[in-house]
């Protein structure tokens, strides 16, 4: 059976043209004028095209080269002619705001925006155009009638959606099913390697659409993967495997997103990964062929800590062999046939009750036909879920190739693809102007296929109902997949999902070169060909390769997404009038476009731009659907003209913080759907008020500022439902009113807001807290979901009965949350978020007639912060039913709460009274006392008086059955805790030495304990007792869970009579110790019984001083390595420190500060007397190079450490043994440092030369040696940064730079006289080069690749350098920041730009007098 294709439905494109040339607009205004005969022609052939465009398209899909040809030229003409008949639109809206006065408004500036708006010769140049396109049609109809193409009737447009529960079959939990046994041994293999220092990385192998990519994403989410890695990392890699864009992609997926933006990507990964156990999957890598590509990634992602991981997802088996070479390949099987007809099922019959017998028969021969692909199956069930007949399944059976090893499941798309009706073909190809595993915004989707014309306006529904339907169906048939909804910082909703990278090939295959989709810089010339219509770049200099590839050729680009800043304006304008979509993200105050190019637009993205204002003449833009302005941070006015853009649906303008008014005249916006932020300012003539909003239809969310200048607006507000001054507008979604204090009188009609039906999100908000009665009766209508109050000047609150989430922040005079009602139940309310309240004391009005209650049966979240007169939370009757034995299972208020968090709240004394209920337990039940029987986070904070968990009767156990989290904070009078046998994380902060005796109970469930006690300058010995019971110990028969342990003041764990239950603790991988007095020497038995340890942090241990000097003791270098697999040490504050422990070979980073006796830091190091002696002076008698240096014990100490930062610690003598590994040295105030060397068998020592000369240096007699400007310090090979600050004690001479240092920062006095590279080897390529305060040294390297990288430079105060090196001189220009003293700055490099050959001499001359200042 031959393969079909698939083709882009031309269909629609005929359609489009055919409503265009038949708009009112367009005898309206009489813009067809001497034209009307062609376009009668133009209207009556058009249908006869469509009459015979099915049977075309089918003929092509059978790969009729004829059809296909004929169908390809209809498509080029019909794009010219909806081009063509786009200019007659315009001119007749042009002529429709000339009519209404907007020519007037424009003032001479209509010259230049119109130069050619005369009548006769616009009916000239179209009357040409016209014809041309006439003939063309003509054309095809003829050769439609030579290759006889046949009436076959267009099936019409459904206006009948059908239900589409796409819900009903979950993939994941298929996938969890059948997927299983893989799952449970890549995640074996992933944890099994935890020891392992060496990256692990596992390919999983197997074809597009067998589910590598979920299975990934089931191993991703897995709790033990969640728990057992520090950091989860995923990127989809798709097409290019680039290394720079990649290790970009996964800092970017990262919560360090932000930080070092500025250094070069590399450089951030190898940051964030080091030292991390991290698990990265790669999914979906296929263009990874060369070793030197991964290898160049794999050299930063092994500084990750030890059992660190890669998965890959991969189609291609060489590709698993490159990454993976130490490791076999996982290869994914097939799934079984009974789970690839429980998919199918489940997508073809969807919700139906009934599963006809004569299909499901059928199933089992597509069965065969998917070859165990759950996406094909996916794809097949959607198909089948349209058709209604065994002879219709059957055909679908039939029509479908078998899956191969060749063909994958293409076949099974294409046809899925083909099933779908034109319009829905034509709006999914369009999606392959997004990259791979990009994330679509479905709002700006159907946007996109509105603006170019993909959707047609119906009187039934509105356009952007008419594309969520299709939206919705392609979401039923899989085209779409992993759809999310987020909330960004400002509190907008909006929702994203993604294409399958292989229905995304389906799509590229049907749009070929129309979209061209630019990730990274083009290598080829030809990138852009003049096909394209639809392009996305996210490539750097966007605007260079544009405006490189317009200047040679002119494609009718309709879509242009430029998703990376441009900094300088777009050049050939003109080449861009037919675009349709724009998005642009302008990195300038000015506005880059010119309007009277773009009179096609319908669409203007500028989102995130650093725009001050939009000109005027944007308002020509007649077409203009959407305009997205969110988070124009700088924008201050909106055009005044804006009332002319008549098509205009969607305003966005949310995030505009400095907008300061609105323009006059929206209610000619009639069209105007969505308006995100409305901003009232001073009434004027060129601002609009809020009175102009009357009628609006609002939805979505809605937030008055600044109310207490809203006058005569106490009623109106309390209303919060009337309809402003907009008869005509309907806006939905989404609006913000702000600076409503700017609102007078007249103009006031704020009223009945809340009554409005649409209206999910309801904020006002005052300027300052002011006396207002506005909400006492407010009562806002049931759809009304969210409410957000700032800064209410008033005692009590109307009823809220209906909300689903309230919010009441800055509300300083409220003293009643509620007033007085027939109830106090809020059956609909979720969260409950109470801030700063100072008033605040009653949770509603005491009313004799009536009982106090208070009931949230659906609260999931309560925050309560600032609200100092708060006594305690809201009291209820307990409501009862029968329960066992005879006993009553009592009902809590809070049944459902999951997040309480109260702060700052301190005359709060008790949790509400904890009712009865039953808990299971062996032997049956037994009654506990619980408040809050489903609450897992609980955070209290700065609570003065609290100091009971309930005001139930003393010595009952309370009961939080589901707790996971609870942090305690300053709150001093709490002496115990709670019983809480789920409880994972416990973090308790200036808490009573009491509390630790309550720790005992969460052993078996805590995976993370902070202990931060008061501290107490003496420790009884009763305190120094174990955690763990006597009692407890002897039950205790499993190892703890607990993985992070953060102590401070918790003497009981290190004091004289303490036995502490380390070896209890054999998962641990992170302990901090901060304040222990009792920590008198290393507690090697803690060491040695943490075999997980990986992180170690003391501090602030003002007693600790290392090792007991035992006469016995044996020698620091026989002393055994403990914690062996510790990665990352940090010592801080410790005074008395003298010695280090013996430190193990897997260190990777140490960090010590404010040790002021601490004399080495990698244990006792011999011969160190005999190396370095320091008489009275400052003078002292040092070898000249590293290769004078003894040998000692400890030369290959710490042979994995990379980072070394040493600060404030005055008695190290010398930094010696440094190890070849180290890439980071920072030494900050280490007064009595005087030489830095590497350690001997790390360098390969070449023959000592100057940078300059490259001439060896002859062996110098002793005293030559010995003097200040012979003396080098050697650094480590491997050294890319290095910062020296105010360590002044350095004995001077040369710094010689390693090849791979990148930055280098020394400031203050360091003896250094001058920086040289080091001979035998490539000079480095410094990125930042900060020297400041460095008053002898005076020589700079003069090797031109040291600088060439260089993006920052400072040198100020440095005496001795008299003259900046020549070859940095002519870098300077190029350097992005620098700072330098004005003696160099005349030296800055630029190049000859004489006006006139004349001026040669004399620039010349001014050159060679800057050079010899």
């Amino acid at each position: 059976m031959a393969e079909r294709v698939v083709t882009m439905a031309i269909g629609p494109l005929v359609s489009m043209l055919k409503d265009k040339a038949s708009s009112y607009l367009l005898d309206q205004y009489k813009v067809m004028e001497g034209m009307e005969e062609q376009h009668k022609i133009l209207k009556r052939k058009l249908p006869a095209i469509l009459d015979v465009i099915t049977d075309v398209e089918e003929q092509a899909m059978a790969q009729r080269e004829g059809a296909k040809a004929w169908l390809q030229e209809l498509r080029t003409v019909a794009y010219v002619a909806n081009e063509v008949f786009d200019e007659f639109k315009y001119e007749a809206l042009r002529r429709e705001a000339k009519k209404n006065g907007h020519y007037i408004k424009l003032g001479f500036d209509v010259i230049k925006l119109f130069p050619t708006h005369n009548r006769v010769a616009f009916r000239y140049k179209m009357g040409r155009k016209l014809c041309l396109i006439l003939q063309a049609v003509e054309v095809l109809i003829a050769e439609m009638q030579v290759f006889g193409f046949k009436y076959q009737p267009q099936p019409p447009v459904s206006k009948e959606w059908r239900h589409t529960d796409y819900v009903s079959i979950d993939p994941q939990e298929i996938a969890s099913r059948s997927r299983h046994e893989d799952k449970k041994n890549i995640i074996g293999i992933l944890v099994d390697e935890a020891s392992n220092a060496d990256l692990t990385v596992v390919p999983v192998v197997a074809m597009g659409g067998l589910g590598k990519t979920t299975l990934a994403q089931l191993i991703y989410n897995d709790p033990e993967i969640q728990k057992h890695f520090q950091l989860l990392l995923w990127v989809c890699v798709s097409d290019t495997f680039d290394v720079n864009s990649l290790a970009k992609s996964i800092v970017e997926a990262s919560p360090n997103k932000n930080v070092d933006t500025d250094k070069p990507p590399l450089d951030r990964l190898q940051k964030l990964v080091s030292g991390q156990r991290y698990l990265l999957v790669l999914d979906d890598v296929w263009d990874n062929k060369e070793l030197r590509k991964w290898e160049r990634l794999k050299v930063c992602l092994q500084h990750g800590g030890m059992g660190s991981a890669v998965l890959t997802t991969t189609r291609d088996k060489r590709v698993s062999e490159i990454m993976g070479a130490d490791r076999a390949a996982y290869n994914l099987n097939a799934l079984e046939d009974h789970f690839i007809k429980e998919i199918i099922e489940a997508r073809a019959f969807s919700s139906k009750k009934e599963k006809p017998i004569e299909l499901v028969e059928v199933v089992d021969e597509i069965v065969k036909r998917c070859c165990g692909s759950p996406l094909a199956a996916t794809a097949l069930g959607s198909v089948l879920c349209t058709k209604t007949s065994v002879k219709e399944w059957k055909a679908v059976s039939s029509g479908t190739s078998v899956c191969t090893d060749e063909t994958g499941i293409l076949p099974i798309l294409k046809l899925s693809y083909n099933d779908l009706p034109a319009h829905m073909k034509q709006c999914f190809a369009f999606c392959a102007v997004f990259p791979k595993d990009y994330k679509i915004n479905v709002e700006k989707l159907i946007q996109l296929w509105i603006a170019n014309g993909f959707i047609l306006e119906y009187k039934e529904d509105s356009p952007e109902t008419f594309g969520k339907h299709i939206f919705d169906e392609l979401v039923s048939r899989s085209f779409f997949l992993d759809l999310e909804e987020s909330k960004d910082y400002s509190g907008y909703y909006s929702s994203t999902c993604k294409i399958h990278d292989l229905m995304h090939d389906i799509a590229m295959s049907v749009m070929e070169k129309e979209c061209v989709v630019a990730t990274m810089e083009p290598s080829e010339i030809e990138w852009l060909p003049d096909t394209a219509r639809h392009l996305f770049l996210s490539c750097e200099e966007a605007e260079r390769i544009l405006n490189d590839s317009m200047q040679e050729r002119s494609p009718a680009i309709q879509t242009l997404l430029c998703n990376s800043d441009v900094f300088s304006p777009l050049q050939h304008l003109s080449k861009y009038n037919t675009l349709h979509a724009l998005k642009l993200c302008l990195g300038t105050e000015s506005f880059l476009l010119k309007p009277k190019y773009l009179h096609h637009l319908r669409y203007l993205d500028l989102s995130e731009s650093s725009i001050k204002a939009l000109p005027e003449d944007i308002s020509i833009l007649y077409n203009l659907q959407v305009l997205d302005l969110s988070y124009c941070n700088y924008l201050d006015r909106l055009p005044r003209q804006m009332k002319y853009m008549t098509s205009l649906c969607h305003l966005y303008t949310h995030g505009c913080w400095n907008l300061k008014s609105m323009p006059p005249g929206l209610e000619n916006l009639t069209k105007l759907q969505t308006l995100t932020v409305f901003v009232a300012g001073v009434p004027g003539p060129d601002c609009a008020d809020v009175g102009e909003l009357h009628g609006l239809n609002i939805g979505g969310r809605l937030e008055l500022c600044q109310v207490e200048n809203v006058e005569k607006a106490e009623a109106e507000v309390a209303n919060l439902g009337g309809q402003l001054e907009l008869q005509h507008l309907n806006l939905g979604d989404q609006l913000e009113l702000r600076r409503v204090e700017n609102v007078k009188k007249a103009e006031a009609k704020v009223a009945n807001l809340g009554n409005k039906k649409d209206l999910r999100e309801l904020t006002l908000r005052w300027t300052e807290v002011g006396d207002s009665k506005v909400l006492d009766k407010f009562e806002p209508h049931g759809g009304l979901q969210v409410l957000k109050i700032y800064k209410y000047g008033g005692k009590c609150m109307g009823m809220l009965q209906n909300m689903v989430e309230i919010h009441l922040s800055g509300c300083e005079r409220l003293q009643v949350l509620f007033s007085c009602g027939t109830s106090f139940t809020f059956p609909k309310l979720k969260v409950l978020t109470l801030e700063h309240l100072l008033d605040f004391e009653r949770w509603w009005e005491i009313n004799e007639a009536q009982e106090e209650q208070i009931i949230f049966p659906l609260l999931e979240k309560l925050f309560i912060r600032h609200c100092g007169k708060l006594i305690a939370l809201p009291e209820a009757p307990l409501l009862g039913e029968p329960s066992r034995g005879g006993n009553r299972l009592v009902c809590t208020p809070f049944s459902l709460l999951e997040n309480l968090f109260i702060w700052y709240c301190g005359k709060l004394v008790p949790l509400r009274e904890a009712p009865l209920v039953h808990e299971s337990c062996s032997g049956g039940y037994r009654l506990v006392q619980s408040a809050f029987p489903a609450l897992k986070v609980l955070a209290l904070e700065d609570l003065g008086s609290f100091q009971k968990w309930d005001a139930a009767v003393e010595g009952e156990p309370i009961l939080f059955p589901q707790l996971e989290t609870l942090s305690v904070q300053k709150c001093p009078k709490l002496v115990d805790l709670p019983e809480a046998p789920k409880l994972s994380v416990l973090v308790i902060e200036d808490g009573k030495q009491e509390v630790f005796h309550f720790v005992d109970r969460y052993l078996s469930s805590l995976t993370n304990l902070t202990l931060r006690l008061e501290h107490r300058e003496t420790t009884s010995e009763a305190e120094c007792t174990s955690i763990v019971p006597v009692d407890s110990k002897e039950k205790w028969n499993q190892k703890s869970p607990l993985t992070v342990l953060e102590l401070g003041c918790c003497n009981s764990f290190f004091g004289p009579g303490a036995l502490e239950p380390w070896d209890y603790f054999v998962h641990l991988e992170k302990l901090e110790i901060d304040r222990c007095d009792v920590l008198v020497h290393w507690p090697e038995n803690v060491f040695q019984s943490l075999v997980s340890l990986r992180t170690l942090l003391i501090r602030n241990c003002k007693n600790l001083t290392g090792y007991a000097q035992a006469p016995l003791e044996p020698l620091a270098s026989e002393r055994s390595q403990h914690p062996r697999g510790l990665e990352s040490l940090c010592l801080r504050n410790c005074p008395s420190l003298v010695e280090m422990f013996n430190v193990p070979a897997s260190l990777k980073k140490m960090t010590i500060g404010g040790c002021i006796k601490l004399e080495s830091i990698f244990g006792k190091q011999q011969g160190m007397a005999e190396l370095v002696q320091v008489s009275s002076s400052s003078e002292a008698i040092m070898p000249a190079t590293v290769s004078e240096l003894p040998s000692t014990p400890m030369n290959h100490f710490c042979p994995c450490l990379e980072d070394l930062c040493l600060s404030a610690c005055g008695s190290l003598p010398a930094v010696l043994n440094l190890p070849p590994s180290l890439k980071t040295l920072e030494m900050d105030r280490c007064s009595s440092i005087q030489v830095l060397s590497c350690q001997l068998g790390g360098l390969q020592k070449p023959e000592a030369t100057t940078s300059r000369s490259r001439s060896p240096i002859m062996p110098q007699p002793l005293a030559a040696a010995t003097a200040p400007a012979a003396r080098e310090h050697l650094l480590p090979p491997h050294l890319e940064y290095l910062t020296i600050l105010n360590c002044a004690g350095m004995l001077g001479g040369t710094l010689r730079l390693p090849a791979p240092l990148k930055r280098l920062f020394i400031m203050g006095n360091s003896g250094l006289t001058s920086l040289e590279c080091l001979s035998g080897e490539h000079p480095p390529s410094l990125e930042s080069l900060w020297l400041e305060r460095c008053s002898t040294l005076a020589s700079l390297p003069n090797e031109p690749q040291v600088y060439r990288s260089l993006w920052s430079l400072e040198i100020t105060g440095c005496p001795a350098i008299k003259k900046l090196p020549r070859c940095l001189q002519q870098q300077l220009g190029s350097i992005k920041r620098k700072w330098l003293d004005a003696r160099y700055e005349v030296t800055e490099f630029k190049p000859l730009k004489p006006k006139t050959w004349k001026e040669i001499p004399r620039l010349v001359r001014e050159r060679r007098q800057a050079c010899r200042s």
